[in-house]
C-alpha cells in the first residue's frame, strides 16, 4: 500500500519533538511511548504488526512482533488516526537530547537501515521490519548486534539521534566511523567492521578496539552523541552506591556538602 501524505513540522533545538498535521482519515505509526501531545479527534490504538500489509493476517503479525522481539523493541506499535472532520496534530519526542532526521523513503529510493533504538515515527505504510548482519565481526563488534531495523515505504519516516547530525554522501568514497555513532543508512552503502591498527591504539587510543567501515553508493546519518557514551559519561561521574561524592571542580568533592546543613 502506498504510504499515507503527512505534513510535519520539528520544533526545538537540542530537545526536539516533530508535529504530524493528519487529514481526516490519516494515521501515523510510532514506538510505544513515544508520543508527546496530540489534539482531541485522534485516536490512537497499539498494534501488532506496522499496518502496511492490509491482508497481513495474526501469523504475519506474530512474526513480525517476534522479529521485534529480537531487535530489543517493544511488541506492539501504536497507530494514531485521526477521526476528526478536520485536520488534527500529534507529536513524538525522544527519551534522550538530540536531533530528529526526516527522511523522505520514496527519495531514497530502497531500504533505510538504522540502529534498533533510532526510529521514531512514519507514516502509515511504512514497512518496518529487521535485517540480520551478514558477518559475524560485524554482528559481533559493530555496535548494533546482528540486527538492524529496515524501513521501507514511499512516505515520510522520522528518526532520532543523539547530539549533532551529520549527514554524507558516499560515491565510492569509503568512511571510517565510531560503530556507536552511525544512526542509518541506505541500501547501496555496505557496513563492515574492521580492527584499529596496532597494539598501541588498540589498547591505548581510546577509541575502542573496533571501528565500522561504510563504502559504497549512498547516503549515511551519524550522530556526535551516542545514548551509550552519555549513559557512560553519567555513570562515570555519577555518587557510588556508598554515597561517596565529588563536587564538579572541587579537590575536597562531597566534604563540602557536610557544611550545607
Amino acid at each position: 500500500m502506498r504510504s499515507h501524505e503527512i505534513d510535519y513540522e520539528i520544533i526545538g533545538d537540542d530537545m526536539q519533538l516533530v508535529e504530524v498535521e493528519l487529514d481526516p482519515g490519516e494515521t501515523v505509526i510510532a514506538e510505544a511511548g513515544a508520543m508527546n501531545y496530540m489534539e482531541d479527534g485522534i485516536r490512537f490504538e497499539a498494534r501488532m504488526g506496522d499496518g502496511s500489509e492490509a491482508d497481513e493476517g495474526m501469523l504475519g503479525k506474530l512474526l513480525g512482533a517476534g522479529k521485534r522481539m529480537l531487535a530489543g523493541e517493544s511488541l506492539f506499535m501504536t497507530h494514531f488516526t485521526n477521526e476528526a472532520s478536520g485536520k488534527r496534530r500529534v507529536a513524538f519526542a525522544a527519551p534522550y537530547p538530540g536531533k530528529i532526521v526526516a527522511v523522505d523513503l520514496e527519495k531514497v529510493g530502497g531500504p533505510l537501515l538504522c540502529q534498533k533504538d533510532a526510529f521514531l515515527c512514519a507514516a502509515k505504510g511504512t514497512r518496518v521490519s529487521i535485517a540480520f548482519q551478514r558477518r559475524l565481526g560485524t554482528g559481533f563488534f559493530g555496535g548494533e548486534g546482528f540486527i538492524l531495523e529496515k524501513l521501507e515505504g514511499d512516505g515520510m519516516a522520522f528518526l532520532h539521534a543523539g547530539g549533532t547530525v551529520v549527514e554524507r554522501k558516499l560515491n565510492g568514497q569509503t568512511l571510517r566511523v565510531d560503530t556507536g555513532c552511525i544512526v542509518a543508512f541506505t541500501g547501496g552503502v555496505d557496513y563492515d567492521v574492521e580492527l584499529v591498527g596496532g597494539l598501541k591504539s588498540m589498547f591505548f587510543g581510546g577509541e575502542g578496539l573496533f571501528l565500522a567501515t561504510l563504502r559504497g553508493y549512498g547516503r549515511v546519518w551519524l550522530q556526535s552523541l551516542p545514548f551509550s557514551r552519555m549513559a557512560d559519561r553519567v555513570l562515570e561521574h555519577a555518587p557510588s552506591a556508598g554515597g561517596s561524592d565529588r563536587g564538579e571542580g572541587s579537590l575536597l568533592g562531597g566534604v563540602g556538602r557536610l557544611f550545607e546543613r
